[in-house]
């Protein structure tokens, strides 16, 4: 007969081998057979429920977990750990704090467990108040939360500050400010640093190792990797994706060969050394070398075939992979994605069983980027943990198609906006011509907090380039130049076409000039300017400087120059150019450069050669031409080509309304009354509709718009009221004016 002890052992025994296996059936995400064991077990302790918390909470099923935790019979400490911890790792961080608060006792996992999920969702200020509230500051573990937590976020003088005021400081302390100085790129900090270490382990030097590499120092790195006393795998896979990096396969390769003992990770590595410089042969014979694949090794080959656009060879690979991954199956997604074929990319989308936010996104943005924005949003509405890339890809969408009350119904909704949010809604107005609502939310942006960067600078120049508003445009170089991205290329060349358009060409060729590196951009829109500004013999001058600098002419380069030259009246340059562009720099030419040819001649009176120019262009992308030669006919009264241009126009385009204005005003000319009747007959018939005119003006910092019939803007504006004093005014002085209706 069994003794009580051995009844005890023997139950303690069955119950420990079944938590075991309940934490097994979790890690292997059998959730229902966790489940099901936990329900059929006679015997429960307070581990058993832990485990099974603890489960629910790693598989994404918080609230199976809590409601759990509210029947379990009795609770200790790690019991409140697992639940805060469970709700941590899915986003519920108000119900963790809640539970936290309600705990009956604490110790410094909690709070160190609380510290560290504000400081990983960037809540900063929420981890210091709950950090000064600790009873007892002597463990180092919450200091090093609070250091990491503003290293991340690239607070470094913060965590600067923590770090020097620590009691008690250990390896990790001093690593983590390490690291808070090569992830900023302070090599010279980080150096100093490094040198006053009183101990340095060997991820102290693998940090040296990164950061040397991530700012480009390739030397500094590789002396360091020489000096490291033990490296480990990492400090082999980090030089290796140094040089990879940077295009230096061949002493990859050699690094490579030297490892003594290679696991699948430096495998791994040098396989994904090859991807990156395109060498997928030399990467799948490696492939093939592995004694012992992983998902990684699959992912990184199917990768390298979607790089080189080789989507057969890669889907082959996926068919292979023994156990399919979600970030293989992704790679193949966002493969089909970049060329478009959105069908075979959903396919392997609706076979992912445990598809992650990556893998959502990647197909999401497929569709918002073909302009599918209903079936983004069906799959936005599915997905379950939506990430700000998410949200910033339905905003983008949306204002890419033109629906700007959509996206900025999404730009409202999103909870943690960051600067790709921001500057998705800017670019999204100034995209679709709202440049006025661009400037709003450029000024609310900074009203908030936010800091714009060299793409919000970009795009905001370019709105008050096409308003022509000197002014405010004026005022965001000052703020360039205050926030350190006049440099920048693509601010610069912003800057000189917004100076430009506003006609102050001398300030653009300042900006043109004082700035250390400039591209064919901004000789072209340097040259736009001068054309813009009926400037076509400074514009020829350009485009032979800029041969003499070494920078190759492209097709936009010589549509301002013959735009320019046919402003100007400059044939004999129009046709030089014409020439070296065909003949100098093998460039074929382009409808509009057909365009700029038509309109040259037909300013300089040579109809028939513009007409014979015209005619040669095939195909339905003429329409600038027939344009140009319809202005060129209106100006020499030459009814006949015109008439006939414009017969080609309509037959182009019958909808838009502007082409039998065009005629009508031509037959107007002639005195061809009768004609004209016609013409606005069969606009009547047609019901085509001519978009009203719209303007707008800049007066002491403000845009205040008009658009043609719109009486109500004028009253609100009493811009009526002020021509009245206006006018009054002018009557009462002795000079005469006479005012022109037109």
């Amino acid at each position: 007969m069994k003794t009580r002890l051995q009844s005890v052992i023997q139950n303690g025994t069955l119950i420990f081998q079944q938590n075991s296996k309940i934490t097994r059936f979790g890690k292997s995400g059998q959730v229902d057979e966790a489940y099901n064991l936990f329900s059929q077990m006679t015997h429960r302790n307070t581990v058993t429920f832990n485990s099974m918390i603890s489960v629910y909470s790693k598989n994404r099923r918080i609230n199976d977990a809590l409601y759990l935790f509210d029947k379990m019979p009795q609770r200790n400490l790690v019991s409140w750990n697992t639940m805060i911890a469970g709700c941590l790792h899915n986003d519920r961080v108000d119900k963790a704090r809640k539970l936290f608060d309600e705990m009956p006792h604490r110790d410094i996992y909690t709070w160190t467990l609380m510290i560290t999920c504000y400081t990983r969702n960037g809540e900063l200020d929420s981890a210091k108040k709950l950090f000064n509230l600790m009873p007892d500051k002597m463990n180092p573990a919450c200091w090093n939360a609070m250091i990491s937590g503003y290293v991340n976020s690239k607070r470094v003088m913060e965590a600067r500050q923590m770090f020097d005021e620590m009691p008690v400081k250990d390896l990790l302390s001093w690593n983590s400010m390490l690291g808070g100085y090569t992830k900023i790129g302070d090599m010279s900090l980080g150096v100093n640093f490094f040198e006053q270490m009183p101990v340095k382990d060997v991820v102290s030097w693998n940090l040296m190792v990164d950061g040397f590499i991530e700012v480009g120092d390739l030397g500094s790195a590789w002396e360091y990797f020489e000096r490291i006393p033990n490296p480990n795998v990492v400090s082999w896979v980090t030089m290796l994706y140094g040089l990879g990096r940077n295009g230096q396969i061949i002493e990859a390769r050699r690094l490579f060969d030297r490892i003594l003992v290679k696991n699948a990770v430096s495998w791994n590595a040098m396989i994904a050394a090859y991807v990156q410089n395109s060498r997928i042969d030399e990467a799948l014979s490696l492939f093939n070398e592995m004694p012992e694949k992983n998902a990684v090794s699959w992912t990184t080959m199917i990768n390298g075939y979607v790089r080189v656009g080789n989507l057969h060879e890669a889907n082959k690979l996926l068919n292979l992979m023994p156990f399919k991954n979600v970030g293989a199956q992704t790679a193949m997604i966002s493969g089909f994605v970049q060329n478009k074929r959105l069908l075979e990319a959903r396919e392997i989308f609706d076979r992912v069983s445990n598809r992650d936010t990556v893998c959502w996104n990647t197909m999401i943005v497929g569709y918002a980027q073909n302009g599918m924005m209903n079936e983004a949003c069906d799959l936005f509405n599915k997905m379950g943990r939506k990430d700000v890339v998410s949200w910033n890809t339905m905003i983008a969408g949306y204002a890419q198609v033109g629906e700007m009350d959509k996206a900025v119904d999404f730009f409202n909704k999103t909870k943690n906006k960051n600067i790709v949010t921001w500057n998705s809604l800017i670019s999204g107005f100034t995209h679709n011509g709202l440049y006025l609502d661009a400037f709003k939310y450029f000024v609310m942006m900074i009203e908030n907090g936010n800091k714009p960067d060299e793409s919000t600078y970009a795009t905001v120049l370019s709105s008050c380039a096409n308003l022509a508003a000197l002014q405010t445009g004026t005022q965001v170089h000052e703020l360039v130049i205050k926030t350190g991205y006049e440099h920048d290329i693509f601010v610069t060349n912003s800057l000189i076409t917004m100076y430009a358009k506003c006609g102050k060409m001398s300030s653009a060729k300042c900006v043109f000039c004082y700035k250390p590196r400039v591209d064919v951009v901004s000789w072209n829109s340097l040259i736009d300017g001068y054309a813009l500004n009926g400037n076509g013999a400074e514009a020829v001058r350009v485009v032979d400087d800029m041969v003499v600098a070494g920078v190759g002419p492209d097709e936009v380069t010589f549509i301002g120059a013959l735009s320019a030259c046919s402003h100007s009246g400059l044939v004999d340059q129009g046709l030089r150019l014409f020439e070296s562009m065909v003949r100098k720099h093998s460039i074929q030419p382009l409808t509009e450069h057909y365009a700029c040819m038509v309109d040259l001649f037909g300013r300089a009176g040579r109809l028939e050669s513009a007409f014979l120019m015209a005619k040669e262009i095939k195909g339905d992308d003429n329409v600038g031409i027939w344009g140009a030669l319809i202005n060129a006919c209106r100006v020499r009264m030459d009814l006949r080509l015109g008439k006939f241009a414009v017969e080609k126009l309509l037959e182009i385009e019958p909808e838009k309304g502007s082409n039998y204005v065009t005629l009508a005003n031509m037959n107007a000319e002639m005195g061809r009354w009768e004609v004209v009747e016609k013409v606005r007959g069969s606009l009547k018939e047609k019901r085509v509709v001519k978009q009203p005119g719209c303007s707008w003006i800049e007066v002491q910092d403000k845009f205040h718009v008009f658009v043609s019939g719109d009486g109500l803007c004028v009253e609100k504006m009493n811009l009526c009221g002020n021509l009245r004093a206006l006018m009054g005014h002018i009557s009462n002085t002795s000079e005469t004016v006479i005012i022109d209706d037109a």
